[in-house]
């Protein structure tokens, strides 16, 4: 048998090398790169290998581990899980930063390879520096924290143990039901040792999407389910960017008048114009939306797993309806007593299309769904016009970025009160004009999270939609994307704290403490008013502060112009949210309390939770 010897690091680099994919016909590397901060733990074992390879497998080095694992997430989701980046960090901190990453790209099912460094195998100069030690075993280590964000954890100790671990990590990350972050937990000293490896391992291998057609009986148990049925809704989730399926779906709902509402992870399944799309749907959805799920006597659920954001906590769709679960992971497809149809959305859309042949809805059902879609469009209209108020509010900012942005270009945010705005308000034709990291809602994922998107898409402008808090939290990745060239336009809406969960607050009955800057505890004279431009120029972007929505169009225009990344700031009211729209969410209310708003945030929060006890 031919062999070639090399460190156990060096295998790693020439396996995912060797990982191709096949995309429109075009064979390219599965793995564009890999992230990387160095340290004791991986720069000798991981960071010689990856030299090396540097022209096949280009190392990118960020400023913050949790930073660059998401613009690794970012990457992948744009691109929609075709291809992917790897993520290495040293032993101990370097690598826990990268935890919070793994739990976004888990829930997200998004792959991610996570290669944090680890303690030393033989243990002979325990303890190492940032060694946790367990005192009743010694073989954990800080990384087992990865085990429950990952969907594949190996720790290799030795380096033989790649011929049967590489392989596996590769099945799940390009799985599309087991689809999620693989952590290889990489102990330093194996890392530089040596085996001689069979040259077969390190073969090309071409990836292509798996299609799980789906089964003859469910199949025609659902055909059967949508016939019987006068008043369907199809909820689209982000199973179908991920499928290649949204011109199949587009062929469905077109051909029988079907209703749509889209997910936070779904939208831009359909474009925004299309007469089938009702607008997003749940707690942060469209009024038009909402309301037909609540007198729907069917629900078409595809590609999603139904959170309680998209569910309305369960509480907003009639209680009376039943519901159909298309989806190709089968934990998802038997939620909340749906009757599955386990099967890829691109395969099995076309099968409903022909075994629904002469049916229709009900005609007064498409009717009232057109004139709610009409009426959303014109609430959306009024929301995101310029009012020229001293403090605009967010949606007025959404309004003035979306009239800003191209038919290609992408809006990025995450977390606060930006992703239900966004989710209501922002319009677009493009696929993939509408990148939210909302499974997670991880504040900080936003500007990492637009470097990501932007190497995926470089040919987009990236506007990336960001508070002051999340801002606060992780700022480092606008320095990455200025040196590596990547420019994004970040609006930072500064409302002065934490304002999504201030108006949560107030709405739960409690007072305003802690959220906004003015509420917290502070020495005389309060929080400073933080420069956002000033500190943006600092990290080597161009920036600038506006006053109000005129001044914001015009300085998009000057960012969209700039050769390098660009930030604008403008102060917003952190007590306004669009009130059209929207349902309740399940946030539990304090039974006992001294405040009578709280008692009365109570009795409102047990009302809500009858209806909900309804949909179990």
């Amino acid at each position: 048998m031919n062999t070639v010897r090399l460190t156990m690091a060096q295998a790693v680099v020439r396996y995912l090398t060797a990982q191709k994919v096949e995309i429109d016909g075009e064979i390219k590397p599965l793995f564009a790169g890999c992230w990387a901060i160095f340290g004791h733990g991986n720069v000798a074992g991981l960071g010689e290998a990856l030299y090396h390879a540097r022209d096949q497998l280009p190392t990118y080095r960020a400023h913050n581990e949790q930073g660059m694992a998401h613009a690794a997430i970012a990457y992948t989701k744009t691109l929609d899980r075709r291809q992917m980046m790897a993520c290495t960090a040293s032993a101990g901190p370097g690598s826990t930063n990268m935890i919070t990453a793994a739990a976004v790209a888990h829930v997200n099912r998004l792959p991610v390879l996570f290669l944090p460094g680890d303690t030393f195998a033989t243990r002979l100069p325990d303890p190492v520096l940032q060694q946790i030690e367990n005192f009743h075993d010694h073989t954990l280590t800080s990384n087992d924290c990865f085990k429950p964000v990952s969907r594949f954890f190996d720790r290799i100790t030795r380096p033989e143990q790649l011929l049967t671990s590489l392989p596996q990590a590769i099945r799940v990350l390009t799985d599309p039901v087991e689809c999620g972050p693989v952590t290889l937990a990489m102990p330093q000293d194996v890392q530089t040792m040596a085996f001689d490896y069979p040259v077969h391992f390190f073969a090309e291998k071409i990836h292509r999407p798996r299609r799980q057609a789906a089964d003859r009986d469910e199949l025609a148990r659902a055909i059967e389910l949508i016939k019987q049925a006068s008043k369907p809704l199809v909820i689209a989730g982000g199973g179908v960017h991920y499928a290649d399926a949204r011109e199949a779906l587009d062929a469905l709902v077109s051909t029988y008048h079907l209703p749509v509402g889209e997910t936070q992870a779904g939208k831009g399944a359909l474009p925004w114009d299309h007469e089938q799309n009702m607008g997003t749907i749940g707690v942060t959805g469209a009024s038009s939306t909402n309301s037909l799920a609540a007198e729907a006597d069917l629900i078409v659920a595809v590609g999603t797993r139904l959170g309680d954001f998209a569910s309305g906590s369960r509480a907003m769709i009639n209680p009376e309806a039943k519901l159909l679960c298309l989806n190709v992971a089968s934990f998802d497809a038997v939620k909340h007593k749906a009757q599955p149809l386990v099967g890829d959305a691109l395969l099995t859309l076309p099968e409903l299309v022909d075994g629904l042949a002469g049916w229709q809805p009900d005609g007064g059902w498409v009717e009232q769904a057109a004139k709610l879609r009409n009426d959303w469009n014109k609430a959306v209209d009024i929301a995101t016009t310029d009012r020229g108020t001293d403090l605009p509010t967010d949606a007025e900012v959404v309004g003035g970025v979306n009239r800003a942005a191209g038919e290609r270009d992408i809006v990025v945010c995450a977390a606060g009160g930006l992703p239900g705005e966004l989710q209501k308000l922002w319009r677009t034709r493009y696929a993939r004009g509408y990148h939210m990291e909302y499974g997670y809602s991880c504040m900080g994922y936003e500007l990492a999270g637009g470097l990501g998107t932007k190497m995926a898409k470089p040919d987009s402008e990236v506007f990336v939609m960001v508070g002051d808090g999340s801002y606060l939290m992780l700022n480092s990745e606008i320095a990455t994307s200025v040196m590596l060239g990547h420019k994004i336009i970040a609006v930072v809406l500064d409302n002065r704290g934490y304002g999504c969960i201030h108006r949560l607050q107030q709405f739960c009955g409690g007072p305003g403490f802690n959220n906004l800057l003015d509420d917290c505890l502070s020495v005389e004279g309060g929080a400073p008013k933080t420069d956002f431009a000033a500190h943006a120029a600092a990290l080597g972007a161009r920036s600038e502060r506006v006053g109000n929505i005129r001044e914001l169009e015009a300085a998009l225009e000057r960012a969209k112009a700039s050769s390098i990344s660009y930030v604008i700031t403008l102060d917003t009211d952190p007590l306004v949210d669009t009130e059209d729209g929207g349902s309740w969410w399940d946030v539990a209310v304090a039974e006992v309390s001294e405040r009578s708003e709280v008692e009365e945030a109570r009795r409102r929060y047990e009302s809500y939770k009858a209806r909900q006890w309804k949909n179990q």
